[in-house]
């Protein structure tokens, strides 16, 4: 192996650039991404572009903290239009790794 220990005290970035392994989590983070971006260029009338437009209002509201929704941390990125940004493949794409930084940051 590496011939690591925990008393080396060598960072996980350093030992992840050592092997050659990805993050698991910024992996994670880019497939969200990019599936976000190839769901919303579909056109032929599947249902997954409108479960990401839909707002659902049926009765009362719950008290406390709304839920979090797959599509929050998106729009943290590409802003409440995040659907018209994903249509341009060169703003999705530039916008991508400060997306992946920003999940990176929120889970460490």
């Amino acid at each position: 192996m590496l011939g690591v220990s925990l008393r080396d005290q060598i960072r996980n970035a350093e030992i992840r650039r050592r092997t050659r392994v990805t993050d698991i989590a910024q992996r994670v983070a880019k497939l969200k991404w990019q599936g976000a971006g190839h769901i919303v260029l579909r056109k032929d009338g599947r249902w997954g572009p409108k479960v990401l437009e839909w707002q659902p209002r049926t009765g009362k509201r719950s008290v406390g903290r709304p839920p979090t929704r797959w599509t929050d941390d998106i729009k943290r990125v590409a802003g409440s239009r995040w659907i018209q940004a994903a249509q341009n493949r060169g703003i999705w794409n530039s916008l991508q790794e400060s997306y992946v930084c920003m999940m990176i940051a929120l889970k460490a």
